[in-house]
């Protein structure tokens, strides 16, 4: 896996790239600006995911997000940030990121984040959307994502079962799992907070 951080703060993209360093991560590049962070994806190819800083120079706010979609065509992108609130999280995820991460992340979980969002998988820090230490909450999975979109779209957990080729006692088990991460009352609130949050 290879991961692209650009921060223009040396300190903080140094230490991020320290805790990315894990046993699947192959290679950590590190810039300090959008047009370097561009640079380096033309220069050495796409990469597995790449971590923009919100505020650092050539940004633009979510244009830089914009531009550096388009550089590594399509492949997961993600916001950084120390400062920026909920509201631009939020639509950091609409404008296609695949997640937001606060500077504020222990490592262990940012390392666990990245793993996800390289998979493909929609990063969202759900305490800091909210605004409260949740401690249950946490990224879904590809297939807790696959269930609460089965929920929106109205099916049971039988339809969704049969879709997704699995049993239907597993279905019930990821509406438990995925509806304790949301803080959902019930499976149609969870899939209510799901398209609130662009998850699906």
């Amino acid at each position: 896996m290879r991961i692209l951080v650009a921060d223009d703060h040396v300190l903080v993209r140094d230490t991020i790239a320290a805790f990315m360093k894990g046993e699947d991560v192959d290679e950590v590049k590190t810039v300090a600006t959008l047009d370097e962070a561009i640079d380096e994806v033309k220069d050495t190819g796409t990469f597995d995911l790449v971590l923009l800083d919100y505020s650092m120079p050539g940004m633009n706010g979510l244009d830089g997000l914009s531009k550096m979609l388009v550089a590594n065509e399509k492949r997961p992108v993600a916001i950084l940030s120390g400062t920026a609130p909920r509201e631009v999280a939020e639509a950091a995820l609409q404008a296609g990121a695949q997640g937001f991460l606060p500077k504020t992340l222990a490592a262990k979980s940012l390392l666990t984040a990245a793993r996800f969002m390289a998979e493909g998988e929609i990063y969202a820090p759900f305490g800091f959307l909210r605004q409260t230490d949740d401690a249950s909450a946490g990224p879904l999975t590809k297939r807790e994502l696959q269930v609460v979109r089965g929920i929106s779209q109205g099916n049971s957990n039988k339809e969704i079962a049969r879709d997704m080729e699995l049993q239907e006692v597993t279905i019930k088990l990821h509406v438990k799992t995925l509806s304790r991460k949301l803080n959902a009352r019930n499976r149609t609130h969870a899939a209510m907070i799901a398209r609130d949050r662009y998850l699906i």
